[in-house]
């Protein structure tokens, strides 16, 4: 273990931050299923489907602002911000590119793209009426988290804290007054979901930019840095970087539906005991996502730092071990709660005991994802290895773990507990090639030029 009382403060400080807001953000979510599922199930489900294209787009630009991160912070390591300020731009026009084309589609292709998510003409109609208004949010969410990826590439996190207090605020009043027409306004239904949702994206997105450029400390930057053309070698070093995370990041989003679709085929019992038992498995998955966005980048910035081999295995072993740490409290808080919060549910005894059942597989997986997670995506990737981290996933996910969940589901006809342990199974087995590649394979990357 690392002897550095800076090196602890650093990690758990941007750690809790990023644990904080993803929790927030996740209640913002869960606030919105609450409200809209109180006024129609109908209009929920119509949410739902359009939310699937939400979570691709999402993944996509997760994948664009991490590229930032990783180069960024090396940049930030060595004390070079001109080469951060290229990236930011042209990372900053490849976002609203993708809104773009993703606006165009869903503007002119509504109902066909909704038909892939469900053939319930009702569903799409109330589906259509949402996406007719959050289509507009797609711009604002690609300025705003490009914006989130330059700050967090200079180990500020706190913004992005503060936006989800923001977003969470003003999505449950903005519900609360659009969808069931109080304060004096009209009752929207669904349509006022999506209004509250377009009001809080354009607040977001107004105090990241008054931020970024009046009170940004390090950059400095200004709108026309967005603008200027980027060095054709540092665009060519961050599509590197960036392509294998865009396969990474959109088979993820389909690996999403698809894992939707095989739950959405199981008895009516089972996905509403897998619906309660992810849920609450989402809040304490985010102790693992904070770690890997955190140790993404402590390593990046060490590289730039250029510290040397040894020292960056020494790191990464403390790391570890902070991995493994949380992973265990992590699987003991989630089977501890797990009693108290199922007690709040109002099912039936039979439903209740098999989301019990899940969220014990789940406290299991919580530490075997809480190490492999920050391990693969925070230590490995954000050392520069992204290709390493894309053929693990394609063989882990799309080899082994979809087909099996799917002969286990439809043709062997198995319960859903053997389902749900398939389905989960990669967040164990990948903490072994994470573990032989972090400590003994090399991962550590340079990605600047001088």
């Amino acid at each position: 273990m690392l002897k550095d009382k800076k090196f602890y403060h650093s990690f758990f400080a941007m750690w809790i931050v990023l644990v904080l807001q993803n929790v927030i953000t996740l209640s913002v979510n869960l606030a919105d299923n609450m409200m809209l599922g109180a006024y129609s199930e109908v209009s929920l489900s119509g949410v739902a489907a359009v939310n699937q294209i939400q979570f691709i787009y999402q993944y996509l630009l997760l994948a664009i602002g991490e590229g930032v991160v990783i180069m960024g912070s090396q940049y930030f390591g060595k004390k070079k911000l001109d080469p951060i300020r290229s990236l930011s731009g042209f990372a900053m026009r490849c976002s609203l590119i993708l809104a773009l084309v993703l606006f165009l589609v869903v503007s002119l292709f509504p109902q066909f793209v909704l038909s892939a998510f469900t053939t319930d003409a009702a569903i799409i109609t109330e589906g259509t009426r949402y996406l007719m208004v959050v289509r507009w949010t797609y711009f604002f969410f690609a300025v705003s988290q490009i914006l989130l990826a330059i700050l967090r590439s200079t180990g500020y996190v706190n913004m992005a804290l503060y936006l989800s207090v923001l977003a969470l605020g003003i999505n449950v009043c903005g519900n609360y007054a659009f969808i069931y027409g109080k304060f004096g306004f009209p009752e929207m239904g669904v349509a006022g979901a999506g209004l509250s949702t377009l009001i809080a994206r354009i607040a977001e997105t107004a105090v990241v930019v008054i931020y970024m450029l009046t009170k940004e400390k390090h950059l400095h930057m200004k709108f026309r840095d967005f603008l200027k053309r980027i060095d054709p070698m540092l665009r060519n070093d961050y599509v590197r970087v960036l392509i294998p995370m865009l396969i990474i990041n959109a088979l993820w989003g389909f690996n999403n539906a698809a894992q939707n679709a095989i739950l959405g085929h199981m008895t009516a019992r089972a996905i509403a005991a897998n619906s309660v038992a992810t849920t609450l498995f989402l809040m304490v998955k985010s102790t693992g996502q904070g770690s890997a966005s955190a140790a993404s980048f402590i390593i990046g910035h060490a590289i730039g730092e250029g510290r040397s081999e040894k020292e960056l295995k020494h790191t990464a072993k403390t790391l570890q071990l902070l991995f493994l740490g949380i992973g265990i409290l992590s699987g003991l808080l989630l089977f501890f709660i797990r009693i108290p919060i199922l007690s709040i549910y109002n099912l039936s005894a039979e439903t209740k005991a098999m989301a019990n059942q899940f969220l014990i597989i789940l406290s299991v997986v919580c530490v075997g994802m809480s190490y492999q997670m920050p391990t693969n995506a925070g230590i490995i990737r954000g050392g520069g290895d992204t290709k390493y981290c894309m053929v693990l996933d394609l063989i882990s996910i799309w080899a082994i773990v979809m087909p099996l969940s799917f002969i286990l589901a439809f043709v062997v006809k198995a319960s859903p507990i053997a389902v749900v342990w398939c389905l989960n199974a990669d967040q164990i087995f990948k903490g072994l090639p994470a573990f032989i590649k972090c400590n003994y394979g090399h991962w550590a990357k340079k990605l600047t030029r001088d």
